[in-house]
């Protein structure tokens, strides 16, 4: 009774491997009834052909007086998989002590595999999205031991997954001058603090320097211990570059506006004075400093020319350029000067209209 009613499955075989005990719990989680497999040949009918072997082997290896823990068997019924026992198989042994048979008690662990399965199934995945990212990955452990490296990084830096696994990050693969900072980076992560957005200056195998944005993250084991660090990162070399070159431009235009044999200057939506190159100062004897930040038309324009000049200024301010618009000015000592004037609307890196730049010529 205490086999039959007990809350794990349980079965028995004698010497030949015919079933001679069959409990309600196995009944129920096999969906073969006691009736279905008495006598049966328990590897024959119950294993699949996959398992046939390893099973039979254990069982032998009971009626030969040896007992085997915790051997893992599918239970299948026309094909399909009803459950998974963890089996333990023990000599049967009759009332002089001679064996005749096996005991096999179980205990279910459909659920417990299951839950093992989609981990490492979802691993599995995790890994696959690491390796194939369009992003360079690595990962450390809490003695910065390179334990992560995929092809985007090995791609990106020459050194293949082999030649750094094991290997110390910072030590074999940060320069000299980048170590401090990295290792601090590193520490924080290995500490529960993660870093975003921070540049790490890279040389690869062979010399080509490279700039990563890295976000280094804390990375834990399944009971919510640190475990390492996982830094992912994205190449931001050729956009460092261009805005280098976007900035020598801009630059080498300032120079030219500042350095130009023309007056040049340039004010925002309100009219007031953004740009005031040195022409314009030497040509009106208002200084550079005493331009910037005034309204041009009120400030620097005479009563009878303001409006046709704010005419002028708003059209621009509206994308409409104007050429050889001819006006006077007067300088800060009251003498006249004849500008002919080229007003082009000046536009922000999104396109959007941020002012007016304008180029004069003194024709009096």
């Amino acid at each position: 009774r205490i086999i039959e009613t007990a809350n794990a499955p349980i079965f028995g075989v004698d010497v030949q491997g015919c079933v001679t005990e069959w409990n309600l719990m196995l009944a129920k989680l096999s969906m073969f009834s006691k009736e279905e497999a008495i006598s049966k040949s328990f590897v024959q009918t119950f294993v699949t052909a996959a398992y046939q072997e390893s099973v039979g082997h254990v069982l032998l290896k009971a009626v030969n007086g040896e007992e085997t823990s915790s051997f893992e068997l599918p239970l299948v019924r026309n094909g399909k998989q009803q459950a998974i026992v963890l089996l333990n198989a023990t000599a049967r042994r009759g009332p002089s002590g001679e064996v005749i048979g096996a005991i096999c008690v179980g205990q279910d662990v459909t659920q417990i595999t299951t839950m093992k399965e989609e981990q490492q199934r979802t691993a599995d995945d995790l890994s696959r999205l690491i390796d194939s990212a369009n992003a360079p990955i690595f990962g450390v452990d809490l003695e910065g031991m390179v334990n992560e490296w995929n092809k985007k990084a090995a791609d990106l830096l020459g050194f293949a997954k082999e030649e750094t696994i094991g290997r110390h990050l910072v030590e074999n693969f940060i320069q000299q001058e980048n170590r401090s900072s990295v290792e601090q980076v590193l520490h924080k992560a290995l500490s529960g603090v993660e870093t975003n957005n921070y540049a790490l200056p890279l040389i690869s195998k062979f010399g080509k320097r490279y700039t990563v944005l890295l976000n280094a993250t804390t990375r834990r084991d399944g009971r919510g211990h640190i475990s390492g660090v996982v830094g992912v990162g994205q190449d931001i070399t050729e956009l460092n570059q261009a805005l280098a070159e976007s900035k020598r431009v801009a630059d080498d235009l300032m120079r030219l506006i500042e350095t130009a044999n023309a007056p040049i200057f340039g004010i925002d939506r309100e009219g007031k004075v953004t740009e005031w190159n040195a022409k314009a100062s030497s040509l009106l004897g208002f200084s550079k400093d005493e331009a910037l930040g005034k309204s041009l038309v009120q400030n620097f324009i005479t009563a009878e020319f303001k409006n046709s000049v704010n005419e002028v200024l708003e059209k621009a301010l509206k994308g409409v350029d104007t050429a050889n618009f001819e006006f006077p000015l007067f300088t800060k000592l009251g003498e006249r000067r004849e500008i002919l004037l080229n007003a082009t609307t000046r536009r922000g890196p999104g396109g959007e209209i941020i002012g007016v730049i304008g180029v004069g010529q003194d024709i009096t």
